[in-house]
């Protein structure tokens, strides 16, 4: 009985082993998720475009009971190799209990990217821009219906793809748009996410 058992287990095993080493050797096969891409410059030459959006801030202040979000949607084109000119629209709600802001802004923008420090699949850049931006606070009569905005920022783009990066971006804005500034204007540092894709031009195809 026990030699059959036997007789009966031993291609089983040798089956399961062969089972497990083929589906070992297909999960070493599987094409790992795309992290980063080489774009060589192709990305950010004369006549692309880019097109994207950025999330200066979004949060919930639990003792406040107050949800924020700001949001940042951009385009932009490329009017040399690593410069680019474009605007970016500034979108932002604060609810809290009874009541809600919502703030808006357009500031156009000069971007440039550094060929000091420059490899295949990411780029520093720096960024300028000066605009206008308002404020209104349910209820209130006391809104900056529109305040110059103006700010320098410094970023690094790592590119997952050959025509979509990842940004960070250190900003320092000073704008008096704010309903919460009381009238006075605010200087300020802030941490910025964003998502851009690069766009050939026609000629660039």
């Amino acid at each position: 009985m026990k030699q059959a058992m036997k007789n009966l287990f031993l291609p089983f095993a040798i089956a399961l082993a062969a089972t497990f080493d083929v589906t070992a050797q297909s999960v070493r096969d599987l094409p790992r998720p795309q992290t980063t891409a080489p774009v060589s410059g192709d990305a950010i030459q004369q006549g692309n475009w880019l097109v994207g959006a950025g999330i200066a801030n979004i949060g919930h202040n639990f003792k406040s009971e107050t949800f924020t979000l700001d949001v940042q949607p951009r385009a932009g084109y490329f009017i040399s190799d690593n410069a680019a000119i474009g605007a970016q629209v500034d979108l932002g709600l604060s609810i809290y209990n009874g009541g809600e802001s919502f703030r808006y802004g357009l500031q156009p923008f000069v971007r440039y990217y550094f060929p000091e420090g420059a490899a295949p699949t990411h780029r520093w850049f720096g960024e300028a821009r000066i605009g206008f931006a308002g404020s209104s606070d349910e209820d209130s009569d006391g809104d900056s219906a529109f305040s110059r905005v103006y700010g320098i920022s410094a970023g690094y783009a790592h590119f997952v793809a050959s025509n979509v990066a990842l940004e960070g971006t250190l900003n320092l804005i000073r704008s008096s748009a704010n309903v919460e500034v009381g009238g006075g204007a605010n200087t300020g540092l802030s941490l910025g996410l964003a998502l851009q894709i690069y766009l050939p031009g026609r000629g660039n195809r």
